[in-house]
């Protein structure tokens, strides 16, 4: 049976800089035993406060409301000087004893709500939450071998695809940061190796994937994640030249070059649907 798609406030506990320009962010919250499970790659909404307001306005959660249609609808219907951003993350780490969820924020050199918020967070402050839901998992592809490839906004999805993956399993990332600073450790039971591509050295994440030596035995399988042009060249890469199945690459474009989530969809974005959807 379908469930609505729960909303939530969760409050600030601690911050902490693994990277100079990553803001790692512990919460809690009274709904976060219910809604975390014990898988990887778990995927939510931030709301963030507009201007002068301490704590984001949500509107009231309706039992019968599926797949969160009424609540957006309710969403949208807040005036827009007082509707919280919003924008999409992964959870990276889930810690149930303490009750504390971990969130990376990519602090980028622009002035986004996100990455504006991440960069002033304090303990105390209170964010909304919308998901995650189950019911948006999305298994890896089975597979004897496994390619993770992705920018910064990838990395705490990597992380917790990693340390699910058994013992043995070969796999191998890929990883695009701007520099050498931006490296993060990863925990992984598998057979693991680490590609960095660093944009001050002119790498980029496309030319390093196809450049790959990547096994030519076994039955192999992708993950994708990371700015929606270079994920859509990755995965006709992988495809088309590589010969692995359509089935066998995941994947997810999280963000837009030039563009943020509160634009409208542009012709690509159409496009980019559609291959997802084929």
């Amino acid at each position: 049976m379908s469930q609505a798609l729960p909303v939530s406030y969760v409050r600030v506990t601690g911050v902490e800089r693994p990277t100079p320009r990553t803001a790692r962010v512990t919460f809690t919250g009274e709904a976060l035993p219910e809604l975390m499970e014990d898988r990887p790659d778990q995927q939510m909404k931030l709301c963030f406060p507009r201007s002068g307001q301490r704590v984001p306005r949500l509107p009231e959660q309706d039992a019968d409301d599926t797949y969160g249609m009424r609540w957006y609808e309710a969403y949208l219907a807040i005036p827009e000087a007082e509707r919280p951003w919003m924008r999409g993350f992964t959870v990276r780490a889930y810690d149930r004893a303490r009750n504390a969820m971990t969130v990376d924020f990519v602090l980028h050199g622009d002035t986004g709500p996100a990455a504006r918020w991440g960069r002033a967070a304090r303990t105390g402050d209170v964010l909304g939450m919308v998901g995650p839901s189950s019911a948006y998992a999305r298994p890896l592809p089975a597979s004897e071998w496994l390619l993770l490839a992705g920018d910064e906004a990838a990395l705490p999805a990597v992380a917790t695809l990693l340390a699910d993956l058994p013992a043995g399993m070969r796999a191998y990332v890929y990883g695009e940061v701007a520099d050498a600073d931006e490296e993060q450790e990863f925990a992984s039971a598998a057979d693991l190796t680490v590609h960095w591509v660093h944009r001050d050295q002119g790498g980029s994440l496309v030319d390093a994937v196809r450049a790959a030596a990547l096994p030519g035995d076994g039955a192999g399988a992708a993950w994708l994640a990371g700015e929606a042009g270079a994920i859509r060249a990755l995965r006709r890469h992988l495809v088309e030249d590589r010969r692995l199945p359509k089935e066998a690459v995941e994947f997810s474009g999280y963000w837009r070059r030039s563009l943020t989530q509160d634009d409208a969809p542009t012709e690509e974005d159409l496009a980019w649907a559609a291959e997802q959807a084929g």
